[in-house]
Formats: C-alpha cells, structure tokens, sequence
C-alpha cells in the first residue's frame, strides 16, 4: 500500500476490488501447494482415506473454500493495520483461539460446556467434521454432536455456508477499506 503500486493499480481501467481478488487468489494457489505437500506427506506417513476419490477431492475442495475464506479476512486486516509486521501478528492473534477451540485437535465432548456450544457452531469445527466425513476417517465412538447444534450433524452444507458467508462479509469490508485507503 505504501511504495507506489497501488497508486499504479489504482490509474488502470479496472474494478478497485480486482487488486484484493487477484491477491487473495495467489493465496489460495499457495494454500492449494501447501495442501499437496501436506497430503503427500500423510500419504508417505500412513494416512489412509476410506471414500471415493470424488468425495476426498471435495474434503479438499472445502479446506481451499475456507482457506479462501481466511484469506479475505488476512486481506482485511493487511488493510486495516499500518505495518507488515502488525498485520502478521493481526493475522495470528484470532486465528489460534478459532483453531484451539474446535474439534481439530480434541473431541468437543471432552470440553466444558460453554466450549462446546462455541465450538460446535464454529467454521473450523464444521470444516474439519466435513473433512473427516468426506474422507471417510470419522472417530469411532465420538458423537457428531454433543449439544446438537446443526453445524455438527451438517459439517459438509455447514462448511460451505459458512466459507460463503465469510467470503461475502470480508470481501465486502476489505474491498470498502481498500476504496477508502485508495481513495
């Protein structure tokens, strides 16, 4: 925003939100390459899927939805913050407790309660649960949902809606603040 690209960008005939497209879809290239490497490395470590090859391609499919999804919120605080280095911390700071408190790394019933609800209505949450149910690799004995929130018995339409919805509500505030950072 600061060394004169922008202003570059900003004399060319095209749409202000053309910019923040453009970089949010470089990071879901590099989100997709992360996402091979990653799964490669399963592979040579043991992970298995038990599904067609349709349905792990759409637990894939939906991981690069929410991490595109993510990637307009990184875009919104890259805006909002005045320097590269509070922008990577702002970009960590909500992201851990998101991640912490979801079913990625610990069963939601093992939780306190409050965590719970929070945690079965969170997009990580549904994301994950979707992921494992494309993927055929479901954890025995686990309950899709203790508190029977929707996300948790929908995980795949919940994961969707939710990435849309993140997607729609951020690219709306990140295209605004770049208009007005422009302006």
């Amino acid at each position: 925003m600061h060394k004169g690209l922008i202003d570059r960008f900003r004399s060319l005939p095209m749409s202000r939100g053309a910019v923040l497209t453009g970089r949010t879809l470089a990071d879901l290239v590099q989100t997709a390459l992360t996402l091979v490497v990653l799964a490669v490395v399963a592979l040579l470590i043991g992970w298995q899927t038990h599904e067609s090859i349709l349905s792990v391609l759409a637990g894939f499919g939906l991981l690069l939805l929410l991490g595109y999804a993510f990637s307009w919120i990184g875009a919104l605080i890259g805006l909002t913050v005045r320097t590269p280095e509070a922008a990577t911390s702002g970009g960590l700071i909500w992201l851990f407790p998101l991640t912490f408190i979801s079913n990625a790394f610990v069963p939601v019933n093992g939780m306190p309660t409050v965590l719970q609800h929070i945690a079965e209505w969170n997009p990580f949450s549904a994301t994950v649960a979707a992921a494992r149910d494309l993927f055929g690799n479901t954890i025995a004995g686990v309950p899709k949902s203790v508190t029977g929130a929707w996300p948790m018995e929908h995980p795949v339409l919940a994961s969707v809606i939710w990435s849309l919805l993140i997607i729609a509500v951020f690219r709306t505030l990140a295209v605004r603040r770049y208009r007005s950072a422009t302006a």
